[in-house]
C-alpha cells in the first residue's frame, strides 16, 4: 500500500509548501485538487516538483471533460519531465454544481463521458510522439503533419491515468479498463450510491483482472481519512482495504485547514 494526501484549492506558495512537508514527512503521493476557478494545480506542481525529489505528484482529480486534452498532455508531459518521472495523472468528469454552467461548460453527462473517452484518446496518443489524426463526434486533431516534437513524458510507456470508475456501470467500468488505476464509486443500476467498501473493491480487482489485456500495473485507489494520532487504528482500517486489493490509500481532509495541515505533518497511517 502506498499513502497519498490530497489538498484542496489553496494558495500557491502554501501549496508548494505543503508537497515538501509532505516528502518530508513520508507521504508517497501529493495531490491538488483542479477545480473550474482556482489555483493552477500544474503550476504548484511544477514549483513542488523542483523542491521536491521522490514523492509522486498529481491532480485529484482533472476534470476531463472541460479541458482541452492536448494542453492537459504537454502540462503532464512537461512536469514529468521536471520531476524525473513523478507524474500521475488523475480524471473523470467532474461535478458540475462547481460552475460548469456559470462558465459555459457542458454540463450533460452523457456528453461529458463522449468527452472523456474522446480526450483519453487523444492524450495518449500525443504522448506516443507519433503521427495520428483523430475525428470523432466533439473533437478533430491533425497531428500527422506537426513538425514541432511534443513533450514526451519520462514514464513509459505513459504516464499512469487514474479515472474515476462506477462500479457496476458496464460503460464506466470499460473505460477504467483503458486506463492504469480507478478512483472507484458505487453506482448501483437503478440504486441510490453508497460509500465504497472492501468488497466492491475485491469485486472490481477480479473484475478488472479478467479483462485488462496491459501488462503495466494496476491501481485500485481508496479516499478517505485516519486518525493521525492513534496508529493502531489507522492500521485495521487500512488493513481491510490492503487485503480487498487496494494499491493506494489518499488522506482527504476536508475540514478546518488546522485540522488539514496538522495531518499531514504526521505522516501516512504506518505501523
Amino acid at each position: 500500500m502506498k499513502y497519498g494526501f490530497v489538498m484542496p484549492p489553496t494558495d500557491a506558495r502554501a501549496a508548494v509548501a505543503f508537497a515538501v512537508e509532505a516528502e518530508q514527512a513520508g507521504w508517497d503521493g501529493f495531490f491538488l485538487s483542479e477545480g473550474m476557478w482556482s489555483v493552477d494545480a500544474w503550476l504548484c506542481l511544477t514549483a513542488a516538483a523542483i523542491r521536491t525529489t521522490h514523492i509522486r505528484l498529481g491532480t485529484l482529480l482533472s476534470p476531463l471533460s472541460i479541458m482541452r486534452p492536448w494542453k492537459l498532455a504537454i502540462e503532464a508531459a512537461t512536469l514529468d519531465q521536471l520531476s524525473d518521472g513523478r507524474v500521475i495523472l488523475s480524471v473523470g468528469m467532474g461535478a458540475p454544481d462547481v460552475g460548469f454552467a456559470e462558465f459555459g461548460e457542458e454540463t450533460d453527462l452523457r456528453t461529458r463521458a463522449e468527452l472523456v473517452d474522446e480526450g483519453l484518446d487523444i492524450i495518449t496518443k500525443l504522448w506516443r510522439g507519433e503521427p495520428f489524426a483523430h475525428r470523432g463526434q466533439h473533437y478533430t486533431v491533425d497531428a500527422t503533419r506537426i513538425n514541432v516534437p511534443v513533450p514526451s513524458p519520462i514514464q513509459q510507456p505513459r504516464i499512469p491515468i487514474w479515472i474515476v470508475g462506477a462500479w457496476p456501470r458496464p460503460q464506466s467500468m470499460r473505460r477504467v479498463l483503458r486506463c492504469d488505476g480507478v478512483l472507484p464509486t458505487i453506482r448501483p443500476k437503478g440504486g441510490e450510491g453508497r460509500a465504497v467498501r472492501p468488497d466492491d473493491v475485491r469485486e472490481m480487482k477480479a473484475w478488472i483482472g479478467e479483462r485488462r489485456t496491459a501488462r503495466t500495473p494496476f491501481d485500485i485507489v481508496i479516499e478517505d481519512r485516519t486518525p493521525g494520532d492513534d496508529p493502531t487504528e489507522a492500521q485495521a482500517l487500512i488493513r481491510a482495504w490492503d487485503e480487498a486489493g487496494a494499491t493506494w490509500w489518499i488522506e482527504s481532509v476536508w475540514d478546518a485547514p488546522e485540522v488539514r495541515v496538522k495531518r499531514l505533518r504526521q505522516g501516512p497511517p504506518l505501523a
